[in-house]
C-alpha cells in the first residue's frame, strides 16, 4: 500500500556532502512520522533521524549538527542532507514511514520500508 523509493546515495570523500531523497507513493490515506535508518556491515540497524507529521525532528547523537532531515508534504518526499561526512557514516540508508491505509473499510496504521541506498565515505 505504500512504496518508498530512496535515491541520492553514492561514494563521497570524507568531509563531503550528499542529499538522500525518499519518495512515497501508493494508496495511503496519510503519512505520519518518517525517518532515516542506517545499517553498517556487522551492525544493527539504527535510527539516524526522524520527523513527525508536525515537523518536529530528532537526530542520533552521532549526526547532530551535520545531518538535517526535512520533508515535502505536497510531494510526499523525505530528505536527508548529510554534511561533513565521515567514514563511520558508511552504511546502507533506509527510509521508513508510518502510514494510515484503508484495509477493508478500516483505517490501519502500518510501518513501511524502502529498499535502501548505499552511502560510502572513503578517500
Amino acid at each position: 500500500q505504500v512504496q518508498l523509493v530512496e535515491s541520492g546515495g553514492g561514494l563521497v570523500q570524507p568531509g563531503g556532502s550528499l542529499r538522500l531523497s525518499c519518495a512515497a507513493s501508493g494508496s495511503f490515506f496519510s503519512i505520519a512520522a518518517m525517518g532515516w535508518y542506517r545499517q553498517a556491515p556487522g551492525k544493527q540497524r539504527e535510527l539516524v533521524a526522524g520527523i513527525t507529521r508536525s515537523g518536529s525532528a530528532n537526530y542520533a547523537d552521532s549526526v547532530k549538527g551535520r545531518f538535517t532531515i526535512s520533508r515535502d508534504y505536497a510531494k510526499n518526499t523525505l530528505y536527508l542532507q548529510m554534511n561533513s561526512l565521515k567514514p563511520e557514516d558508511t552504511a546502507v540508508y533506509y527510509c521508513n514511514c508510518n502510514a494510515d491505509v484503508w484495509d477493508l473499510g478500516t483505517l490501519r496504521r502500518g510501518d513501511y520500508w524502502g529498499q535502501g541506498t548505499q552511502v560510502t565515505v572513503s578517500s
